[in-house]
């Protein structure tokens, strides 16, 4: 049973109020998010109105959905009408949206309680939690090792027990690798799954919104409460309608498991990734699946293509903060217009983002875009092929999440694209456009989460969440930590 149903029972049995749940989470948050830095905004009072309404709706007889009175935390660049919505960047840190993301809406209307803004990597840049202008957050396992990013306080919050679940992005892993390094279950869903209306723009082909949660069947529920058609965004799919809790449970002998050969082979993936994934394997086949090898060339591409990609998506949608427009605007006396936009924009954005940003002009550039952005998007459409053809071959593919257990803050890097290498086994799934899952597969010597992905075809989010409850059931991975509420 996951948390969710848990909750969703005490509730309906009256064996606690909604208000007094509430009361214990924002009490850990209290306690505990001074050392994890989860929240950079924490809604209270928001909290207690919206928990005080279901109480009413309960004591009157009536019925409740699964997803109502249960406390959860939504990423801070996912748009909250009236609440803080910061990107966790100077340049909109006093930013207060006057309209609601369509995701926030439904969870809204279902009677979801909203315990705060999670901490995140400015503009959701970052692959370890460490580029938030607020503070990095902490990995609940240990404190001293980043949380991933950039969902980082996304994966912290529901590691830690602050929440029952959150929403965060994915453009290049942001979901699947905090999730890996903290130990909970995260979905990338597939492109034009779930509106991306009143989500703060990073690269808009390659931007999702997914779910994160402790079990399979918590994350199933969320994202088929926030999936679906909308007619504020022109790239959802308005045909798709999940159900994905209802197959859940499906038996999955005779299915057909890929393994990535260039993943197999690659030395860049810790020991200790490759043991657990072997392990993985042989409890597939144990559950009467069947296991191949797929080659995927063009996955060893992925980074650059998605950091060509990325960058220039980047470089276009952030030009809109110039301390004019939109966003912080520097003080003092200035010559010109452009003086301003660029002490403002140096002032307002942090280094990652300006290094992204200088990256995307540079490859838009007319002498450069056909040799870079070009060649890229033909690259892309190269590696999205490559993945038709391996699901010709099979039903599911899984991978390492992360190619090491999390690691210390404030590592040294001389090279900073170092660190970009850290996304090497999930970008290539927003690439393609598409879902993926991921959940604990082992832990390291030390203790550590380690996390595999179960990616899929397009809108196939049904088939590998049922992969990954059956995985789930037949493992002992899905902990949290000693953080937080203990229901």
């Amino acid at each position: 049973m996951g948390r969710i149903e848990q909750i969703h029972s005490l509730l309906c049995k009256k064996d606690i109020s909604c208000r007094e749940l509430t009361e214990e989470y924002l009490n850990a948050i209290q306690r505990d998010n001074p050392e994890l830095f989860a929240y950079v905004t924490v809604t209270a009072q928001e909290a207690l109105t919206a928990a005080d309404k279901i109480d009413r709706q309960i004591a009157q007889g009536g019925d409740i959905g699964m997803l109502s009175g249960v406390p959860m935390s939504i990423k801070d660049n996912i748009s909250t009408r009236g609440i803080r919505t910061t990107c966790c960047s100077k340049m909109l840190a006093d930013y207060t949206p006057v309209y609601d993301a369509s995701v926030w809406s439904k969870l809204k209307n279902s009677g979801a309680v909203l315990l705060g803004k999670a901490n995140m990597d400015e503009f959701a840049m970052g692959s370890t939690g460490e580029n938030s202008c607020f503070g990095a957050s902490s990995n609940p396992y240990n404190t001293a090792l980043v949380s991933g990013g950039s969902s980082g306080g996304s994966a912290v919050s529901v590691s830690a027990n602050l929440a029952v679940y959150s929403l965060g992005t994915d453009t290049g892993g942001s979901v699947r690798q905090p999730a890996s390094f903290c130990g909970v279950v995260g979905l990338k869903p597939t492109y034009g799954a779930v509106s991306r209306y009143g989500l703060v723009a990073f690269a808009s082909s390659l931007d999702q919104i997914g779910p994160m949660a402790s079990t399979v069947e918590d994350v199933s529920l969320v994202f088929d409460s926030i999936a679906g058609g909308d007619v504020l965004d022109s790239t959802c799919n308005r045909d798709y309608k999940p159900d994905t809790y209802k197959t859940l449970k499906d038996d999955i002998k005779g299915r057909t498991v890929g393994i990535i050969r260039q993943f197999a082979d690659n030395n860049s993936i810790s020991p200790e990734v490759k043991s657990s994934m072997n392990e993985a394997v042989k409890t597939f086949e144990d559950l009467g699946a069947k296991v191949i090898m797929v080659d995927i060339p063009e996955i060893l591409r992925s980074v650059p293509v998605y950091c060509v990609i990325s960058c220039a998506e980047a470089s276009s949608n952030l030009a809109r903060f110039d301390g004019i427009r939109y966003g912080y605007r520097a003080q003092g006396d200035f010559m010109s217009i452009h003086q301003l936009i660029c002490k403002s924009r140096s002032e307002g954005f942090g280094k990652e983002v300006k290094r992204r940003i200088m990256m995307g002009t540079n490859v838009l550039s007319s002498d450069k875009c056909s040799f870079y952005y070009d060649k890229a998007r033909a690259l892309r459409q190269a590696l999205s092929n490559e993945f038709s053809r391996a699901f010709s071959q099979c039903d599911v593919i899984i991978a390492p999440t992360a190619p090491t257990p999390a690691f210390v803050k404030n590592r040294v890097v001389a090279d900073p694209t170092v660190l970009y290498m850290e996304d090497m086994c999930t970008v290539c799934t927003n690439l393609a456009s598409l879902p993926a899952v991921s959940l604990p597969c082992g832990y390291s010597a030390q203790g550590l989460p380690i996390g595999m992905q179960i990616i899929g075809d397009k809108f196939s989010e049904s088939l590998i969440l049922n992969m990954a409850y059956k995985f789930q059931q037949a493992t002992d991975f899905m902990r949290t930590s000693d953080w937080g509420v203990k229901l």
